[in-house]
């Protein structure tokens, strides 16, 4: 499984605590229902994920009408079959209709009703990964449903739906084992912007990793002029925003892109 946890692409925090939920049983699927930049599948555009699920959450939080205090899915699936984290496992979701979050867990994978409207085997396959580590997780049951079973919806569009009632076979085979929830690959964000003036073992780390990853910098836990522009020169060669700050997702950046 391809795990993006919620530190790697940049999540805020939610709005209140998350309700506990000990198991369903199972998880519906969903497509996201409106259009979805059909170039968004490109091997090249996978950068793009991370942001679409920003403003994913961002666009939830700020409906008021529903109350969203996170994105609304345990999980979302981009083309590329990349598992992006969302409420994630044992929290009650807030996708599947009222009276009808806590019976299963909902995926969603980055499709639309226009632009990109057919999923691809990588998603499809990350879908399976997400449902599996539901199961591993969150104690997922066994059903694997639309969110229209149940619900008056076109969710989750009728590609992803003929795939559902089909079994959610994966392409070209048979699911595997059920996947263990993943450990973290790496250090997770402190927590705290690092910036000039910043002092202390995370600043440290931070300075290390860069250093492991060739940029010519002093490992010594004060985050001055020169960590700043390193930091901009490493945000430059990642294309992120060169603010010389190091946010969630600089930080998840120094562990996961590659080295170039």
């Amino acid at each position: 499984m391809q795990f993006v946890s919620r530190d790697q692409w940049g999540a805020n925090a939610p709005k209140s605590d998350y309700t506990y939920i000990d198991s369903t049983q199972g998880v519906k699927v969903h497509y996201e229902g409106t259009e979805v930049p059909a170039d968004l599948m490109g091997a090249d555009h996978h950068g793009r994920c991370a942001g679409r699920m920003r403003d994913l959450q961002a666009s939830h939080q700020a409906n008021q009408a529903e109350g969203y205090i996170d994105i609304a899915y345990s999980a979302v699936v981009c083309p590329h079959g990349y598992v992006f984290e969302g409420r994630g496992a044992h929290h009650l979701q807030a996708a599947n209709g009222p009276g009808l979050n806590r019976q299963h867990y909902s995926v969603c994978a980055m499709v639309g009703d226009s632009g990109l409207t057919q999923p691809t085997d990588a998603q499809l396959n990350g879908v399976r990964d997400a449902i599996e580590w539901l199961r591993s997780a969150g104690d997922a049951g066994d059903e694997i449903r639309g969110h229209r079973d149940g619900y008056a919806t076109d969710c989750p569009g009728e590609p992803l739906y003929a795939w559902v009632q089909a079994g959610a076979p994966r392409p070209g085979g048979s699911a595997p084992a059920p996947a263990p929830a993943p450990a973290p690959a790496f250090p997770a964000w402190p927590g705290r912007y690092l910036r000039n003036y910043t002092e202390g073992g995370d600043v440290q780390t931070i300075q290390r990793r860069l250093s492991e990853r060739g940029w010519t910098i002093t490992v010594d836990g004060k985050y001055g002029p020169q960590s700043e522009r390193i930091v901009r020169e490493f945000q430059a060669d990642k294309e992120l925003e060169q603010d010389g700050v190091v946010g969630p997702v600089t930080w998840a950046a120094a562990w996961t892109t590659p080295i170039t």
